[in-house]
């Protein structure tokens, strides 16, 4: 999560939705916001007790916590952003996100389907130490009654002119934005990787956010569709 005070905007960073890259891009507005300082302090302190006093929003944190964390007048004030990914592509991103930087984790799983089904395993909890891709995307942008808290949520599909037309709104110039992270030898296509077995157990965990943002698994491009303006209640 990325917090500017100065340009009232609220980026919730939602796991392998291009987050990385939106944050670098913005960094040089959070560096020239005047609660900066407090704020590099506060995440300093926190780091020191081991994040016991909580003191900071951790990288991943949900539009929840800012709104029960934050003065309700200055939550509404803030422009809040997202992006989010075909739910199908996704997995696919963490598949190879986890082969390439923690290969330990997939010992005899090194097969998709394999990796899939140790996932989401419904004799066991996700496995969220694995990555915050477990997660419902939508999860991350609603109160505990499931209503929508976020203003705009962007689409990984469409990055750049998304990203462009978030800055728009928030009324700051848009920034270079870095391709960070980049997966080496992947086909764009994810759907190679999946048979009608594993394509339903996907369905299955996300069906919330494939109602939500309308993704569809022949979709690879989400063609069809922009970025969403919404109405925060």
């Amino acid at each position: 999560m990325l917090l500017s005070l100065k340009y009232k905007f609220l980026f919730v960073h939602i796991a392998k939705t291009g987050g990385t890259s939106i944050r670098d891009a913005l960094w040089r507005y959070k560096w020239s916001d005047p609660y900066r300082l407090p704020q590099f302090l506060c995440s300093r302190l926190s780091a020191l007790t081991g994040h016991r006093i909580g003191a900071k929003f951790p990288r991943h944190a949900k539009l929840i916590a800012a709104k029960e964390m934050l003065p309700r007048e200055l939550f509404q004030a803030l422009f809040k952003f997202a992006f989010v990914r075909n739910p199908w592509d996704l997995q696919v991103s963490s598949y190879h996100h986890i082969l390439r930087e923690r290969p330990h984790l997939l010992a005899g799983r090194e097969d998709f389907a394999a990796f899939l089904r140790w996932k989401f395993d419904p004799e066991r909890p996700p496995q969220y130490h694995a990555d915050m891709s477990t997660e419902l995307q939508s999860a991350y942008l609603v109160d505990l009654d499931g209503r929508n808290l976020a203003n705009f949520v962007g689409r990984y599909e469409h990055l750049a002119e998304d990203f462009a037309h978030a800055c728009r709104l928030i009324g700051i110039p848009c920034p270079p934005l870095p391709h960070a992270r980049k997966a080496q030898d992947r086909p764009r296509d994810y759907r190679g990787y999946y048979d009608d077995a594993t394509a339903e157990l996907v369905a299955d965990h996300y069906r919330p956010d494939l109602e939500r943002f309308g993704y569809r698994f022949d979709d690879p491009l989400a063609s069809d569709l922009g970025g969403i303006a919404l109405d925060t209640p």
